[in-house]
């Protein structure tokens, strides 16, 4: 639909964009010893949707005429491959079924509410007629929030929120946005830097997703040291339900009972439909860098990042990747192609070289970012006192150069994922939270988790990991892993997938720090929650929505 922007219905992204390594001399090598595959040229740029067979539409006539009394026609969409971009999220488990043109179920038929309160007539609609609203962001879901249950037999909906995608109001005086739950992240960040305002919420999925999508999936963007998680920038809501609509006024704390607004945030649609968001938005720093430093371990790494977030020095953000995910990032830089990359090239040989002979094992290094925002003086009030941390844990300061390029790069790395199944290869990510004292632990865990899992698999596979998202008590930890697909895709996957969110809880993390629970985490709600503690959540969406119309499923079956 023209006037709503969707990614490809095959990937993730834009068509046309890929993941090119030719320009990478040791991203080639670096896949052979991590993964044993040899990397070939890219074979195809796009797969034609001619070639997929889409089950047909079980919406009746009757439904549709209803449905399009609301939205209009030009609203209603029955188009096979929109109906393809609605039918999943972009994990690896429905990335593989997409590509096989395995559709167990999908939705019948997509509608575009322009309006709320077309939204609450939809969904009073769905308990009238007895059909199945899911809602839709941008679709960038990699927990199974978005599939359907393939045993469905009542009509399904997809409400696609993407029309309603403007910032209505910004309080300057208060530091607060009323904005749109359908806005995609670029979309809104034009809208409020046009003032001078940025919300500051990254994910890596920013490009795509949308800011309802962010809440109702308990979403982290990269920059949350300083701007917090979606749950604490988000201060008031309006969420449809078919009885009325909640209104959560934006207010800096209340003492009003049990919080409905964090009852609603990681909902993932059970208990109504986001269609509007009171959010905390900051004036665009005058400043920014980002600072790249080298530490000779990582456990050195994870004293330094946990001295940071507890010395008060302003960060943006501050991460660290552990030695395989630096040596993966050193992989994929590009060839030089000036005389001054050149240099800089010869240049960072030269650094490794010294600092093996200073007793580094260059193997073993860590390589981290941290960003900071603010006046000059601000910044470089922040960059001094970094440096005094990172070197007393023996931490070198490679300056803003790689800050920059992270800086520039860090929305690419979802399209490897695409090169990589194209490739034969699945590459995934799981991330937890764990206090400081468990971080080690919970990272020794996976890591031999994942080994047991790869061998009982008959693979040669690779983990890696960074810190992120600083905490009081802890951090987060996000794992990627990949391995050489063999005759039973979905079998390897659940096996190796199982077992390092088994190793998160068993080692003290969580289950998913951000990116929600949808199907696909849901096995684990018991022993992150208790049973006692889903039993209460089963209650509340059999209380909300006893007909079982909106995402059904989802979170706890």
């Amino acid at each position: 639909m023209a006037h709503v922007k969707h990614m490809k219905w095959w990937g993730w992204g834009e068509e046309g964009v890929h993941f090119e390594y030719a320009n990478k001399p040791a991203f080639a090598p670096f896949v052979k010893h991590a993964l044993d595959v040899d990397l070939r040229p890219r074979q195809r740029d796009t797969i034609d949707f001619a070639t997929v067979n889409v089950p047909a539409s079980r919406a009746e006539n009757a439904l549709l005429e209803a449905l399009t009394a609301i939205t209009g026609a030009e609203y209603l969409a029955l188009d096979d491959e929109l109906r393809i971009v609605h039918w999943a999220g972009k994990s690896v488990t429905e990335l593989l079924l997409t590509r096989a043109g395995d559709f167990a179920r999908v939705p019948d038929v997509v509608v575009y509410p322009g309006t709320e309160d077309e939204v609450a007539q939809v969904l009073r609609l769905a308990v009238e007629r007895d059909f199945v609203v899911i809602p839709f962001g941008g679709g960038t879901s990699i927990s199974r929030s978005l599939q359907p249950d393939p045993r469905e037999e009542r009509t399904i909906v997809s409400l696609d929120l993407g029309r309603m995608n403007q910032v209505l109001s910004i309080d300057e005086t208060s530091g607060l946005a009323t904005i749109q739950a359908g806005v995609l992240g670029p979309d809104m960040e034009e809208q409020l830097n046009a003032r001078g305002w940025t919300l500051g919420h990254f994910p890596d999925s920013f490009t795509h997703s949308t800011l309802g999508g962010w809440a109702a999936t308990r979403s982290s963007g990269m920059q949350s040291d300083k701007y917090g998680d979606i749950a604490d920038i988000v201060r008031g809501l309006r969420v449809v339900r078919p009885g009325g609509t909640v209104v959560l006024r934006p207010l800096p704390s209340t003492s009003t009972g049990p919080s409905l607004r964090e009852m609603i945030i990681g909902s993932e649609g059970r208990l109504g439909v986001i269609t509007q968001l009171d959010v905390h938005v900051h004036r665009i720093a005058e400043h920014r860098e980002v600072i790249a430093y080298m530490f000779p371990t990582w456990q050195q790494a994870l004293v330094a990042m946990r001295e940071i977030a507890r010395s008060g020095v302003s960060t943006t953000f501050a991460r660290v990747s552990d030695a395989h995910e630096t040596a993966f990032s050193l992989s994929t830089q590009k060839a030089p192609a000036t005389l001054k990359k050149k240099v800089t090239a010869k240049g960072q040989d030269l650094l490794w070289e010294v600092m093996r002979r200073r007793g580094w094992d260059t193997d073993a290094m860590c390589i981290a970012y941290v960003c900071f925002e603010g006046s000059k003086a601000e910044v470089q009030g922040g960059k001094k006192a970094v440096a005094g941390i990172v070197k007393k844990q023996g931490a070198l300061v490679l300056g803003a150069g790689p800050g920059a390029l992270y800086d520039q790069k860090k929305f690419d790395t979802p399209y490897l994922r695409d090169f990589l199944l194209e490739q034969n290869t699945i590459g995934d990510v799981s991330e937890t939270a764990a206090p400081w004292s468990r971080l080690t632990t919970v990272h020794q865990a996976v890591y031999d988790a994942a080994q047991r899992a790869f061998e009982s698999q008959g693979k040669t596979g690779w983990i890696m990991s960074h810190m992120s998202h600083s905490y009081h008590a802890g951090a987060c930890l996000y794992f990627t892993f990949g391995y050489e697909i063999g005759e039973d895709p979905h079998g390897e996957y659940a096996a190796i997938k199982s077992a390092i969110q088994q190793a998160f809880i068993d080692a003290g993390g969580t289950l998913s720090h951000h990116h929600g629970v949808g199907l696909e985490h849901s096995p684990w709600m018991e022993q992150d929650v208790s049973p006692e503690g889903v039993q209460l959540m089963r209650s509340l969406f059999a209380a909300a929505d006893p007909g079982g119309h909106f995402n059904p499923g989802k979170i706890v079956g």
